[in-house]
């Protein structure tokens, strides 16, 4: 199982970016997929999580800012980001809990991290 990101960039404050992030590889079903971020010196922290059923949570700094989403069919996350500011400055990492067969366990995983830039 394989989870690819894209989308990251550089963008003034109170721009926009959307981030996408494809799983592929043996997949029975893709439950929970997320959005976590790293900034420099700090430690990994959740952004937004979504259910296979379309259930949300945000992190209290992004709501009203970020929006997640997915596409079941397509075995994508996205992540709707608007009004960003310079501390949103991060590098964003997409999850995945991935069941690559009937009644498994499911197994997590990790995209390789896109870098997200706001400038002042």
């Amino acid at each position: 199982v394989q989870l690819q990101a894209s989308g990251g960039g550089l963008v003034q404050a109170g721009g926009s970016l959307r981030l996408s992030c494809a799983v592929s590889g043996t997949i029975h079903r893709v439950n929970a997929m997320g959005w976590y971020r790293q900034a420099p010196g700090k430690q990994r922290e959740l952004v937004a999580v979504i259910t296979n059923g379309g259930r949300t949570d945000y992190a209290d700094f992004v709501k009203d800012r970020f929006t997640i989403t997915r596409s079941n069919a397509k075995n994508t996350v996205y992540l709707q980001m608007n009004s960003l500011k310079p501390e949103d400055t991060a590098v964003y990492y997409c999850h995945a809990e991935v069941m690559d067969r009937p009644l498994a366990v499911a197994s997590s995983y990790w995209g390789q991290g896109t870098l997200v830039t706001v400038s002042s």
